[in-house]
């Protein structure tokens, strides 16, 4: 069973999911947002409302909608190293710190 740790918006309908094994994926929800809970997801800005909720160590959305984190983690590709240092280069770049994003989602 697995849980996420860290999440943050990358662009798109495309998250970046920290698990609890320290490995970091890229789950594209496009095709995932359907239903009464998910359809309000299709608009950009309720999307980038994603963020961690410890309580239940899942992605939230502010209209209420989770997601399993087991169904995230199949869904969802494995990030490369090359890829993470640069996006680490980045953010330390711009002094933002890969913590704070993940926590606020934003």
């Amino acid at each position: 069973m697995h849980y996420i740790t860290g999440v943050s918006y990358e662009e798109g309908y495309t998250l970046r999911l920290v698990f609890e094994d320290g490995s970091c994926r890229r789950a594209d929800l496009r095709d995932h947002l359907d239903g009464e809970v998910f359809e309000p997801l299709r608009n950009p800005e309720e999307f980038r409302s994603a963020h961690l909720n410890e309580d239940i160590d899942t992605v939230v959305w502010d209209n209420g909608a989770d997601m399993s984190p087991d169904f995230l983690y199949e869904i969802s590709e494995p990030v490369e190293d090359s890829e993470l240092a640069r996006v680490a280069e980045t953010e330390a770049r711009y002094g933002n710190s890969p913590a704070a994003g993940s926590e606020t989602g934003h």
